[in-house]
């Protein structure tokens, strides 16, 4: 008996060695990796022998030469106009690809924390994106069937709500001076009556189930893009130190690096912040009563992720929504929620983003309206991030420049 499992221990091992032998034929896939800094510097050196065997290229054309002056334009003129196109036809894509690396960054310090648990960073990277895939399809997965019910709720007690709103005296008194029902009947015949307007509500049902499309679809590839650049992340940050001269990589790396550690701290602190904003919420809402509690709380948590503003404009939409079910029920409401943002801002918020980013009051305000106006809810939440970047890059830059004439 022992005999026989000594030789099938023996093929196991056998058969292991030859596993990890390369297959015959197989080569290794071919990578595009930076070239080592001793082989730039032996470029350099090729040059200067090759300078010294055969002579000196000669002097350049002047930067002063008409000549140079108008082919120079020419081709920047040309240039900016290929970019703009490029950027202009490719405005979906750049998001998507601004929002997969503003994920990435966000993610970036998990993996760090796993690769100092002595966990592979392949391994991190994969266990940080399917957690976040998870986390946010299980919450989907929970939401969405509570927001039929209650959305299916609402059409029905919809037209209980309009026969409250047509028997009340206010819409009496409206319509024997202005005749507001027959015009509404005759609107309402014009609008069954017109092929055109039935086919655009077609169409727009078309509309909303390719939206719906492109948004799943969009998903999908800023998800792809999300675990593509956090596994490559080390290597695109050495790719761009090398962009710099080298004595000025240093100080380029060491911008970098804050830089990118304070975007990742912030995204991760505001993911915590709008968390907990809407937990409070939801639980103020099932205490007062406020009808469609998970619904609201789910659009407090998307609110909260914009910085500043978004707080404030979820309470007061949700303190409106309150009143349907009495105003002091909204009042109840509000207060509760605007003294847990005064709390929010001067406790949980500063120890949670205490290693994040630090912008003044007015520039975070500035930025989070520019942001928005230029690219919506994304532009709104990497303002702060991009602003402190920018305060950054003056600071250890142009000031210290300054200060050094």
């Amino acid at each position: 008996m022992s005999s026989r499992r000594a030789a099938a221990a023996g093929v196991l091992i056998s058969l292991a060695r030859r596993l990890r032998q390369p297959l015959p034929g197989a080569q290794p896939r071919l990578r595009f990796e930076m070239p080592p800094e001793h082989e730039a510097a032996a470029g350099v050196a090729l040059a200067d022998e090759a300078a010294a065997r055969f002579g000196d290229l000669g002097p350049r054309m002047s930067a002063q030469h008409p000549l140079y002056v108008g082919f120079m334009g020419t081709v920047g003129v040309g240039v900016a106009l290929l970019v703009y196109w490029i950027g202009s036809n490719t405005t979906q894509l750049l998001l998507w690809i601004v929002t997969a690396l503003f994920i990435a960054l966000g993610l970036d310090p998990v993996v760090r924390w796993l690769e100092g648990k002595n966990v592979p960073r392949a391994a991190g990277v994969v266990v940080a994106v399917s957690t976040l895939t998870l986390a946010v399809a299980g919450f989907f997965a929970t939401l969405i069937p509570t927001i039929v019910q209650q959305v299916t709720q609402i059409v029905q007690q919809a037209p209980h709500w309009i026969q409250e709103f047509i028997d009340s005296d206010f819409f009496r008194t409206v319509d024997s001076q202005f005749g507001v029902r027959d015009r509404i009947t005759q609107e309402l015949e014009k609008f069954v009556n017109n092929p055109d307007a039935m086919g655009g509500i077609f169409g727009g049902v078309v509309g909303f189930g390719s939206t719906v499309a492109n948004g799943l679809f969009g998903a999908l590839i800023v998800l792809v893009l999300s675990l593509y650049f956090l596994a490559a992340l080390p290597a695109m940050k050495k790719w761009g130190y090398r962009l710099a001269p080298r004595s000025r990589r240093a100080r380029v790396e060491a911008l970098s690096q804050e830089i990118t550690g304070s975007v990742g701290n912030y995204v991760i602190g505001q993911a915590v912040v709008a968390l907990l904003n809407a937990t409070f919420a939801f639980i103020v809402m099932s205490i007062v009563g406020v009808p469609f509690a998970v619904l609201l709380a789910f659009v407090v948590a998307l609110l909260a992720f914009i910085p500043l503003v978004g707080g404030m404009i979820a309470g007061v939409v949700v303190t409106l929504i309150a009143l349907t079910a009495g105003w002091q029920t909204a009042i109840v409401y509000a207060v509760c929620y605007f003294a847990y943002l005064q709390f929010e801002a001067y406790f949980i918020s500063p120890r949670i983003m205490q290693k994040a980013v630090a912008v003044p009051g007015a520039v975070a305000v500035i930025s989070v309206i520019a942001g928005g106006s230029l690219l919506g809810v994304l532009g709104a939440l990497i303002a702060i991030p991009t602003a402190a970047a920018i305060l950054l890059l003056i600071k250890e830059i142009f000031i210290v420049r300054q200060d050094n004439h």
